[in-house]
Order: C-alpha cells, then structure tokens, then sequence
C-alpha cells in the first residue's frame, strides 16, 4: 500500500503542497473537491513535475450539497457537483471518488427515513452511472454522527453501496469509525470485498502516531483483506485557543488564498488554518509512522 495525502487541510498553492510531500514519501494525492479551483493542465503538468499521481478526490457537502435532500433542485444541483468532480478525477488520471452523501453538519433529519433512503439511492445511482462511463471508482464514506445523522457506520455505507450497484465500493476513516464501530478491525473484513479508500488519522484526528489507534494492527488487518489502495492521510488537527496548547505556534492568524468555503470547512473540521511549520510537521508524522508499517508488508 502506498502513502496519499488530501490537501483541503491547509490552505495554500497546490504547488506548495506537492513540493512538501513527495520528499516525505507520499506518492499520491487526493485533491480536494472543488474542481471550480482548478486548472486541470496545469495540475497535470505539476503532478508530473513532482512525480505525485492523483489517486482521487473527496466531496466537501457544504451548504445545500446534499443527495438526500428534500428539494428535488438541491438534489440535482448536489448531483451534479459530484459528477464535476468525477470529471475532475478523470482527467487528472485519478481512480476514485469518496462520496459523503450527506451535508457535513446537518445533524437534523429533513425527511421520513425511506424518503431519504430513496433519494440517496437515486441521487448514488445517477453519480454511479455517470462514474461507470468514465471509469472512476465511487466510494461512499461514512462520518460520525456529530456531523452527520445519515451513514455513520460502515454497515450503513456497505448497504447503501449494494442498492447503488455491483461495482459501487465503500471508503472508511478510521477516526470516524473509532468512534461509531463496535470493533473497527471487523468491519474493514465486513466491508473487504467493497473497499475502494481508506483515510486516516489518529484518534484525535492529529496525524497518526500521535494518538491512540494501534497502527501496526490496522495495517496488518488491511493487508489481510487484500487492499492494496492508498492509506489517504486526513488529519484535521484540533487547534488549541487556550494557553494550554502544546503547539503555540500552530495557528496561521493570516492565511491566504483562503475562499469562503474552504474558511468554513476548516473552522468547522479544525478550528482555524494551520501554520506552514505546524502543517509539515503533521505531514511529516503521519509519514513517520506509516511507511515502516507500509514498507513491512511489502517485504
């Protein structure tokens, strides 16, 4: 397995972000999902530049993004926004999609249970067949409750998965199935046969090793069910505002280049944007930890 990374946790120039991981032994990248950002060309000239490949993307369901909406609009419209990021992936030589199919902080039902599976059914199976013509791989996530009311555990996403289509898979994080799993470990072999991404961080969501989770074990088991796709690092560490903060340096008063999206997507996932220093040592960590575990299994 080797190492990707995401890259919505920092705001700064894609470039800056390849030339920090490639040298810590990261060999993919999940770009965020906001294809409106980018210039595919260019992306695709600094991918090769860096010798990074795209492994995927995640979408960021923020405001109405939702596929289980109750307005039929904002079904369409969420959608569609999929389906752009799909393209995105494509073109950029990726391989999958992680789908949250709910909007992250929406905690509050908007509709009678079957309404809403039916939506998200239809809503999954449109993006499906849209995915199967460009030959991207969708992987439906599930998040913690505290961000979602809708799949927030694998068994949920396994079967949310089996009514989109045979070939529709499923992508866990184990920060949020620390939290929602009886016992993580077996439903990664629940979900094996569909498993298409895996994200992590810590327990904390600090970058992994500077937690509880038992890493040697996690890899062990993946590797036990055969998955060979990247460990996707998602770490969103979780600022400390008071004079308690080991890390006194972490937070970046002035980011720039930050939209108002990405801005409400950090504040609500980390509390602020993070400094260049306290970011690379993050990536750095996660790097650490995982590729002798990575390296291991490969001899």
């Amino acid at each position: 397995m080797p190492l990707a990374i995401h890259n919505w946790m920092r705001a700064e120039p894609l470039e800056a972000t390849l030339a920090r991981i490639k040298p810590l032994g990261y060999d993919y990248l999940e770009i965020q999902g906001t294809p409106a950002d980018y210039d595919i060309p260019t992306v695709r000239q600094q991918l090769k530049k860096h010798g990074v490949k795209c492994w995927g993307s995640v979408t960021l369901m923020l405001g109405e993004r939702n596929l289980l909406a109750a307005d039929a609009g904002a079904r369409a419209r969420s959608v569609q926004y999929v389906k752009d990021i799909i393209t995105m992936v494509k073109e950029l030589d990726g391989e999958m999609v992680s789908v949250v199919p709910g909007t992250v902080g929406k905690i509050v039902p908007g509709a009678r249970p079957e309404e809403e599976w039916d939506w998200a059914v239809a809503s999954m199976q449109e993006c499906y067949e849209f995915a199967q013509a460009a030959g991207i791989k969708l992987g439906i996530e599930p998040i913690n409750r505290f961000e979602t009311y809708f799949i927030n555990r694998g068994d949920q996403a396994l079967a949310l998965a089996e009514a989109t289509g045979p070939d529709c898979g499923v992508c866990l994080d184990i920060f949020h199935m620390n939290i929602e799993e009886e016992d993580y470990l077996d439903t990664i072999r629940r979900c094996s046969d569909r498993l298409v991404g895996f994200h992590v961080a810590d327990n904390n969501r600090m970058a992994p090793g500077m937690g509880r989770i038992d890493w040697r074990e996690l890899v062990a088991t993946l590797q036990e069910v055969g998955f060979q796709g990247p460990l996707s690092v998602e770490f969103a560490a979780p600022v400390d505002r008071t004079p308690a903060n080991p890390y006194p340096d972490s937070i970046d008063t002035d980011p720039q280049g930050l939209t108002e999206e990405a801005r409400k997507f950090l504040e609500d996932h980390g509390s602020s944007a993070l400094t260049e220093d306290f970011y690379t040592m993050l990536t750095r960590r996660s790097a650490e930890t995982l590729l002798p575990l990575l390296n291991e299994h490969q001899d």
